[in-house]
């Protein structure tokens, strides 16, 4: 598929889905490649199709691209198996919780088209931790490395989050290459004070007693200061965690479109381009600050050349979700291209 098909035919398709409504057209589009991930002989051809890029062993994992798809696009697994012949050379599952919730009253989910971005304000929707188990179970390996986030129930209170999140850990961490810690979704309330060094600490070891080698990352929110960042860092450190992914959306309404400024009242984070610049520098601090620590680097990743530079800030893996929305499975095998064939090079 084109990029001049993908965004002049079906782009404008999948969004006018159920009256234009975005969460529609994800449902849609996840029901869509679940039935696609049955049909193995297509995806295998499919990846072929759209080739790889770059191998590379990051954490002690072998992944066949640096370019995975970032959490909240497949939150249940319902279509693991698809991915890979869309060009992803890894998947991250989730954000699941321990508890099976509905997320928060809709609409919840936002297209901002003129400034390429997306606010949503999910809230964790998932059938839970025990329920995606069982699914992997039956599943079985998908081809590609996957990576499991799991975050803290609504219903939850912050002062019991460990418990949570330890369930959730034993509950999916075999069937996991690595486990994402979510603490940086602004839309459950309270779980960005996870990050907070005493708390943090706290998770993180118990989790770190659970992994049983299983690679932990925790995952980061672009508004925290750089002091707030280097506490992380010191507590990823003492606890010997195996990479860090930056970032999680944003609550600033900064870099938005006049047209699509009646929508920067809507609650909840906000991701893609207007993302792109505070996501890159806050990966170009933590590989300054923690030099050698993997990076899996996310946020307002729209071209080759964004892909580019985030690898030249520090990132190890690359994540895609509302550049994937936009560009679709052709900006995928563009960013897999340019890594292969070291056209993706430094853009200062």
């Amino acid at each position: 598929m084109g990029a001049v098909i993908y965004e002049r035919v079906v782009r404008p398709a999948l969004f006018r889905l159920g009256g234009g409504d975005a969460e529609t057209a994800h449902h849609t589009t996840i029901a869509a490649l679940s039935r696609l991930a049955r049909l193995s002989p297509a995806v295998a051809a499919l990846r072929r199709w759209n080739g790889v890029g770059d191998p590379r062993t990051v954490f002690g994992v072998q992944f066949p691209s640096a370019v995975g798809l970032a959490a909240g696009m497949d939150k249940d697994g319902a279509a693991l198996k698809a991915w890979p012949g869309l060009g992803f050379g890894f998947v991250e599952v989730g954000t699941v919780t321990r508890q099976a919730q509905p997320g928060n009253p809709r609409p919840r989910l936002f297209r901002l088209r003129d400034s390429g971005a997306i606010i949503n304000r999910m809230g964790f929707n998932n059938e839970g931790a025990d329920a995606l188990a069982a699914r992997l179970a039956a599943l079985g390996p998908i081809g590609v490395p996957l990576g499991i986030s799991i975050g803290k129930s609504k219903v939850t209170p912050v002062e019991e989050a460990v418990g949570d999140y330890v369930h959730s850990m034993r509950a999916l961490g075999r069937f996991a290459d690595y486990v994402a810690i979510n603490v940086s979704s602004p839309n459950t309330p309270g779980l960005r004070g996870l990050q907070d060094r005493g708390l943090l600490d706290e998770l993180v070891a118990a989790l770190q007693a659970e992994a049983d080698g299983t690679p932990l990352l925790v995952k980061i929110a672009p508004d925290l200061t750089f002091p707030a960042i280097t506490e992380v860092l010191q507590v990823c450190a003492d606890h010997g965690v195996a990479g860090v992914i930056a970032t999680n959306t944003t609550t600033s309404r900064e870099g938005l479109s006049l047209r699509d400024a009646p929508l920067a009242a809507e609650a909840g984070g906000l991701s893609g381009r207007p993302l792109t610049e505070r996501a890159r520098e806050v990966v170009g601090f933590i590989h300054r600050e923690s030099p050698g620590l993997p990076i899996i680097g996310v946020g307002g990743i729209s071209t080759v050349d964004d892909a580019a530079r985030m690898i030249d800030a520090g990132a190890s893996l690359l994540q895609l979700y509302t550049g994937f929305i936009f560009g679709g499975p052709p900006l995928v095998r563009a960013i897999n291209r340019g890594l292969a064939d070291g056209s993706t090079r430094p853009r200062r």
